[in-house]
């Protein structure tokens, strides 16, 4: 007598393991804040990309006629002191923010990532010394360092996105570093180095691809304080030295004058950065959930 056929139900096949992206992907599919996050980012790079055809005017048009107009049908934000469409220039400054705050990220992840895979996965001497260069950039504060950097460098936003690069680089050193470190002892590891893996082969084949889920959230994470830190510098007066410039941060510098009688001016900049900043929480959070096993909902 034969065995029976052994038949699988639909609902054990969905239940099946998809890998550790397509299951990541399914549950941040399903996580509504992450998917919220995910569409504000998305509505203000939609806004930066297609900011020519979105804006009513050019983002330096204006007249002193037109000048601190309040939120009309043909100025829906309003004007600025020189009569430039507010709308505008909120549009214009996405594109500046936006890749100011992802380029400055994505320097501090090549950065500190190489400064944390060398510390990590050859130890020793080289982790004592990487490691003793990132405690000394931990103990200055942040933005007094960003501060500093581009007080040296000369205002602008390549200084902008360089110093708050630089504020990223030990906390994208410390995780991978961390990363690796618990990795060492992990049985494959230990298998391929009896099996006489290199120490190249491990830590390019075998440590770092299993390491870096961390740091893409972190660096998600950071996206939101990158756009902050931009701003803030910019509204210290160490933006762009062109003030025509459609920066979010220096369009709050420049508005502070006319907070009792022009308020929308410093509003919807401030809202923006506020949005951008909230989208990119919601978003690696999200990122955190759907990646970490352990925080499944």
């Amino acid at each position: 007598m034969s065995a029976p056929a052994t038949t699988v139900t639909p609902a054990v096949e969905a239940r099946a393991s998809r890998g550790l992206w397509g299951d990541a992907l399914r549950r941040l599919v399903r996580n509504k804040p992450a998917l919220l996050g995910l569409f504000l980012i998305g509505m203000f790079v939609f806004a930066a990309i297609f900011a020519p055809v979105i804006a009513p005017y050019p983002p330096g048009e204006g007249g002193l006629d037109d000048r601190l107009q309040t939120p009309s049908r043909e100025h829906i934000m309003g004007t600025d002191l020189q009569g430039r469409d507010e709308y505008t220039r909120v549009l214009y400054g996405a594109q500046v923010s936006l890749v100011a705050g992802v380029a400055a990220v994505v320097m501090g992840v090549l950065i500190g990532g190489t400064m944390g895979a060398l510390a990590g996965g050859i130890g020793g001497r080289v982790d004592s010394v990487m490691m003793r260069i990132v405690d000394v950039m931990l103990a200055i504060p942040g933005i007094l360092l960003a501060i500093g950097i581009v007080s040296w460098l000369g205002r602008g936003l390549p200084q902008i996105m360089f110093a708050v690069a630089i504020v990223n680089v030990p906390i994208f050193a410390r995780i991978l570093r961390g990363s690796l470190l618990a990795l060492r002892e992990s049985d494959y590891v230990l298998s391929s180095r009896a099996l006489g893996a290199s120490g190249s082969r491990l830590l390019f084949r075998h440590m770092l691809p299993n390491s870096m889920t961390p740091l893409i959230v972190a660096s998600t994470l950071a996206l939101a304080t990158a756009i902050i830190d931009v701003a803030g510098l910019g509204f210290l007066g160490l933006g762009p030295p062109d003030p025509r410039t459609p920066e979010w941060g220096t369009m709050l510098t420049d508005s502070t004058k006319f907070l009792r009688v022009a308020p929308w001016l410093m509003f919807f900049p401030g809202a923006a950065i506020v949005i951008t900043a909230i989208g990119f929480n919601l978003l690696g959070d999200g990122l955190r959930e759907s990646l970490d096993p352990r925080m499944r909902r």
